[in-house]
C-alpha cells in the first residue's frame, strides 16, 4: 500500500484556471455573470478572481462593455514553450499516468516508413516490467498501436489485411479479430493486445494525430499478463486516450475530432 499523503488541491487556483480556460476557449469578450454561470461559480467568487487576474495582467477588462478577454500577460507563460521539443512538453503527463496506474508507459514515434520507434518510456518504481530498448523499432501495424493506426487512418479492410500480414505475431489473433478490434478503436480511441504481439504481455494503446490527420505519436501501456485486472486496463486506456487528445489539440494543433465512423469495407 502507498504511504503517500493524499493530494490537496487549492479551490481558488482551480477556479482561476477554469476561468482562463473558458476565456481562451470562447475567444470573445464575456461578462462576469456569464463567466460565473459557465464556470459553475457564484458571481461574487468569479468577480474576485476576475479582478485578481486583471490586476496581474493575465486578462483584460473593458469598462464600457464590462467584459473580460485574455490579455498579453498570458504570453509570459507560453513563451518558454514556443519552439520547444514537443515530446518534452508531454513527458510529465505520461509520467503521471505511469505512476497513477502502476504501469510502464511507452511513447512511440510513427515514421513515414510504416514503423514505430520507441523514443521514451516511463516506469514507476518497484514494479515488474518488460524491458524494451530505447529506439526499438516495430511494424506500425503490430500490437495495440497498430489497431489504433488502422482506425485513425480509416484504411479499408484490404489495406489493413496487407499490413497485418507483414507483422511477426508471437500468437496471431487472426485478421477478423484484428479488424474487429480496429473498428472498435475507431469508435473508442483505444485498442488492446492481450499476448498476441508478444506472449505474456498485455498492451493498451492510443495515438495522437497532427493537424492534417496523420498519426504521429503512439502511447501504450505494457504490462506482464495478470498484473492488472481488466477494469484497470480499461482505466489505463481511458487515461491514454485523454492524453492523446490533449497532445493532439495542445501540441500537434489538431482541431477537436468530429464524431468517429467505422473503417470502410471493400466490396
Amino acid at each position: 500500500m502507498s504511504s503517500d499523503p493524499p493530494v490537496k488541491f487549492v479551490p481558488a487556483v482551480q477556479n482561476a484556471v477554469r476561468i482562463l480556460h473558458l476565456l481562451t476557449a470562447r475567444g470573445r469578450p464575456m461578462g462576469a455573470t456569464q463567466i460565473a454561470r459557465e464556470a459553475g461559480l457564484n458571481v461574487s467568487s468569479a468577480f474576485n478572481i476576475l479582478r485578481t487576474l486583471t490586476h496581474e495582467g493575465l486578462i483584460g477588462f473593458d469598462p464600457a462593455a464590462k467584459t473580460y478577454t485574455p490579455d498579453l500577460g498570458l504570453l509570459d507563460f507560453a513563451a518558454p514553450l514556443l519552439g520547444a521539443d514537443p515530446t518534452r512538453l508531454i513527458r510529465p503527463m505520461l509520467g503521471a499516468i505511469a505512476q497513477d496506474h502502476r504501469t510502464m508507459v511507452a511513447l512511440w514515434q510513427i515514421t513515414a516508413t510504416d514503423r514505430i520507434v520507441l523514443i521514451d518510456r516511463f516506469t514507476p518504481e518497484r514494479i515488474v516490467q518488460a524491458v524494451i530498448a530505447r529506439n526499438a523499432r516495430l511494424p506500425v501495424f503490430g500490437g495495440a498501436v497498430g489497431r489504433c493506426y488502422v482506425a485513425a487512418t480509416g484504411m479499408d479492410r484490404d489495406a489493413a489485411r496487407a499490413g497485418y500480414d507483414g507483422v511477426r505475431w508471437q500468437s496471431a489473433p487472426g485478421f477478423d479479430a484484428y479488424w474487429d478490434d480496429a473498428c472498435t478503436a475507431r469508435r473508442t480511441g483505444v485498442a488492446f493486445d492481450r499476448g498476441r504481439l508478444f506472449r505474456g504481455l498485455e498492451i493498451v494503446a492510443s495515438l495522437a494525430s497532427d493537424a492534417a490527420g496523420r498519426p504521429r505519436l503512439g502511447l501504450s501501456s505494457i504490462t506482464i499478463a495478470g498484473q492488472h485486472a481488466p477494469c484497470d486496463l480499461d482505466r489505463i486506456g481511458d487515461a491514454l486516450r485523454d492524453a492523446a487528445l490533449q497532445i493532439e489539440t495542445r501540441v500537434l494543433r489538431r482541431a477537436a475530432p468530429d464524431a468517429p465512423t467505422p473503417p470502410t469495407e471493400t466490396s
